[in-house]
């Protein structure tokens, strides 16, 4: 496989879900050849565990994200009733594509877009004939309620659509818009950013404790690669006296990782256009967080999830502000800007737990998560960001204490300061719950063992 091929499949996996392992086994390919002896020890404690090299050689969990279905299926239907022409014939698996077709079919039967009231937004038969409809009642009906139902599809497309953007981000920031000349750019950049994003993308595991931090000792060495270029090139440029640019892309590296170090190495102007994306998408976020907050009836004094919450929308939400908001407040002290925190300090959305979880963590600690408490008191975020309520730093600091929490370090008022975790194996999940080997874990998954749903028994009695 030549060089360019193996960058593209690395850069493929930016909008996937592929085990740390198989990537790091991508990366040692690529670079094997300006590894150290040290550097490679580090990288094959993962990849000695890749699919290539595994007795199993499959996993139980999907390798990728989950895709919002179009309206293909309606639209396709639509292209038959009404006799269109076969240029229109797509997957139809994008907004712009299903609105398009909407701007073009409704006018044929005189259907005002958006209006889809069956009593009182249809053409009775003299409005028909006075717009030179020669149709009969039934036929109309058939095709304006097909139209109808494009239109109820396009607006739960774009919802599902949202909520996987913000699944994207919530595990991996903003690397899945990332183009391929900037991750290709430099070789180091490009392999560091395809293996944190492996490790970001890693599922939660059920437990009582904190989750496994994405920065393993792998993602470190990585790292230094990168810094290490950049050394080399500086020294070079004080021996030689010559104007020339370092090649570790930090522009490409900031959009999944913004540390201070990293923030740093950008122009103001980058920083400048980062802050604005992020504050933008909290913005997005603010709105559906908003609106799942409405029907949900969320228990705020607890957070345990019970019926009627849609506590996976909720959960990948929250997690996207809180990935958003963490962004945000790095950039805002990189550029100086944190005075902003004295009149507006946006809180961290909490998640939704298992009743089995926060009985288990009451067992081993005796009290919920102190980040509660301070949820509990703050004013909402998207009603801050709406100007219906007001938090600044002062307040957050205060709830802080009360709780018992350093306001700075446990990231409610600076950015979240991380160590670097040891690499371990990527387990097989089902629902959080780790399995030993792949192939129960499909057949668990089978029988919705650990799914919260009455699960199927292996062999069920006869009646």
């Amino acid at each position: 496989m030549n060089a360019m091929k193996a960058i593209e499949q690395l850069y493929n996996t930016l909008h996937e879900r592929r085990r740390p392992e198989d990537v790091a086994e991508m990366v040692i390919e690529l670079i094997k050849d300006d590894l150290t002896a040290k550097e490679r020890i580090i990288l094959e404690k993962a990849a000695k565990g890749s699919l290539t090299k595994s007795v199993f050689g499959y996993t139980s969990m999907l390798q990728t994200f989950a895709v919002a279905k179009g309206a293909g299926k309606q639209i396709t239907k639509a292209i038959e009733i009404f006799k269109i022409d076969d240029a229109f014939k797509s997957d139809y698996n994008n907004q712009h594509d299903i609105e398009a077709f909407i701007n073009y079919v409704s006018p044929i039967i005189h259907k005002a877009i958006g209006k889809n009231d069956f009593k009182i937004d249809r053409l009775n038969k003299i409005q028909r004939k006075e717009s030179g409809l020669d149709l009969s009642k039934r036929n109309y009906n058939k095709k304006w309620r097909l139209l109808t139902r494009i239109e109820e599809k396009l607006l739960k497309f774009i919802r599902e659509s949202k909520k996987i953007e913000f699944q994207k981000i919530a595990k991996h920031g903003l690397v899945h818009t990332l183009d391929f000349t900037n991750f290709s750019s430099d070789l180091n950049t490009a392999c560091f950013i395809a293996y944190y994003n492996s490790r970001c993308n890693l599922r939660s595991v059920f437990t009582n404790q904190s989750q496994e931090r994405p920065f393993d000792e792998i993602s470190e060495m990585l790292l230094n690669k990168c810094k290490g270029e950049e050394t080399k090139f500086f020294d070079f440029l004080r021996s030689t006296k010559i104007n020339i640019t370092n090649t570790t892309n930090w522009w490409a590296i900031s959009h999944i990782y913004t540390s201070q170090e990293v923030l740093l190495r950008l122009t103001d102007e980058q920083k400048g256009v980062l802050l604005g994306k992020w504050t933008t998408i909290l913005q997005e976020i603010a709105e559906l967080l908003d609106e799942v907050w409405l029907v949900s009836d969320i228990n705020k004094q607890t957070m345990v999830v019970k019926r009627g919450n849609d506590s996976s929308t909720w959960n990948n939400t929250a997690g996207a502000w809180n990935k958003a908001r963490d962004n945000w407040m790095n950039l805002i002290y990189s550029m100086g800007l944190d005075y902003i925190l004295e009149e507006i300090c946006f809180g961290k959305v909490l998640r939704l737990m298992a009743a089995d979880v926060v009985a288990w963590h009451l067992s081993t600690s005796g009290k919920l998560d102190p980040n509660t408490d301070v949820w509990n008191k703050l004013p909402l975020p998207w009603e801050v960001f709406k100007n219906k309520d007001s938090c600044n730093k002062a307040l957050v600091v205060k709830y802080c204490n009360e709780a018992g929490l350093d306001p700075e370090k446990s990231g409610w008022i600076a950015p979240k300061v991380h160590g670097v975790a040891e690499f371990k194996p990527t387990p097989e999940l089902v629902h959080g719950v780790e399995v030993s080997n792949p192939f129960l874990a499909t057949v668990l998954k089978r029988h919705k063992y650990y799914s919260g749903k009455k699960a199927k028994p292996f062999y069920p009695e006869n009646n």
